[in-house]
């Protein structure tokens, strides 16, 4: 059987790791042939020695980077389209991540897309790119697989809403006035996940669901009015699917990106050997379930609503998100600033133009700009 070669963009984050820990239990089907990163030279060297990939890039160039890696922003994209590529994990953390993407796309490559901000900023272009390369997109969130593991090519006509757990985050139980004055060490305190230092806060503000509804807009073709967002503090439950006769289907696993990482690499088919613990019912009982509380996260809501405006908002939230997320963990802006400073972006960049790539980079820009001056 020959091997198929994976790319990784992101390979010293959070995802990253976790997709070599995933492929070198899987060296028969799988071959690693690009890695790239932003920083972490000493990481990235480590990974090189054990996977030999034929390609490495390091995005911002370091004294510690090794002569013969690719360097700078485009590495990204000339890892993506390698003829010994197959599958591209994209896990790259931001906007950095949509060129690659659409490039992978209009290559023909499968993409496992764990870079939720390329279908936020740019859903339609990367569909189109989709459609133009015949490239195909296979998401890695768990709510995401849960989602397409759910409808197993049933038609979209069959499906009556799409309901997307949450955590909660580190500030479920917390009062409104305590949130207010929370700290960075407090919203990195993650109850379930362990994950990079952005996502991890985007949890916190549930700015991270905002995300992955604009997402599964975009992937399953879902109307914004027809996907939910529940509180499961569990995890174990990563989607519900209700069809249009009242079933509803739902995904279920321990807490672990191993899971959705390989089952983007071999989806359709199912493999044995996951290294996964298996699931017991009994240890990870009880599941239970809670409204989000819209006015302690308004992060949530003002995505949403940036995703049924269209156009550039979404560039805008998110722009104005990874912004703010960088200045509260700098410790200039308070926890409750990152809405403040999305939603007053919104406000006034949120009805810039989002045809063309080159306008959402636009409206990304200035979006950031804004929330400097916040």
């Amino acid at each position: 059987m020959s091997r198929r070669g994976v790319a990784i963009l992101g390979s010293t984050g959070s995802v990253g790791t976790t997709a070599l820990r995933v492929l070198a239990r899987q060296q028969e089907r799988f071959a690693v042939r690009a890695l790239t990163a932003f920083s972490n030279a000493t990481l990235l060297r480590e990974q090189v020695a054990v996977h030999a990939p034929t390609f490495v890039g390091m995005v911002q160039p370091c004294e510690s980077a090794d002569a013969s890696w690719s360097t700078g922003a485009e590495c990204l994209i000339d890892a993506a389209v390698r003829d010994d590529v197959h599958t591209v994990i994209n896990a790259v953390v931001g906007a950095a991540g949509m060129r690659a993407t659409i490039a992978a796309l209009e290559a023909g490559k499968r993409v496992a897309l764990a870079n939720k901000e390329t279908l936020v900023m740019a859903g339609g272009l990367v569909t189109a790119a989709a459609i133009r390369g015949g490239g195909e997109l296979v998401p890695v969130d768990s709510e995401h697989s849960a989602i397409l593991q759910c409808i197993a090519g049933r038609p979209m006509s069959e499906v009556r809403r799409l309901i997307i757990t949450a955590s909660g985050g580190p500030f479920r139980t917390w009062d409104s006035e305590r949130v207010r004055n929370a700290t960075v060490a407090d919203a990195l305190n993650h109850p379930t996940w362990s994950m990079g230092r952005k996502i991890t806060i985007d949890s916190a503000t549930l700015a991270n669901k905002a995300l992955e509804v604009i997402e599964a807009h975009h992937l399953f073709g879902i109307p914004y009015e027809r996907i939910e967002v529940v509180v499961h503090p569990q995890s174990v439950v990563h989607s519900f699917v209700e069809f249009v006769d009242g079933s509803v289907l739902a995904q279920l696993g321990v807490p672990s990106m191993e899971l959705p990482v390989l089952y983007a690499l071999t989806h359709p088919d199912r493999i044995a050997d996951t290294g996964v613990p298996a699931f017991d019912p009994v240890a990870l009982s009880p599941l239970t379930y809670e409204p989000v509380r819209h006015d302690v996260f308004p992060a949530l809501g003002l995505g949403i609503a940036a995703g049924r405006r269209g156009g550039a908002a979404p560039a805008v939230f998110n722009a104005a998100n990874e912004l703010a997320v960088a200045r509260f963990l700098d410790g200039e802006l308070s926890f409750p600033d990152i809405a403040r400073a999305i939603a007053s972006a919104l406000s006034v960049c949120g009805d810039a133009d989002g045809d063309t790539l080159e306008a959402l980079v636009a409206a990304d820009a200035v979006a950031r700009a804004h929330v400097r001056e916040f």
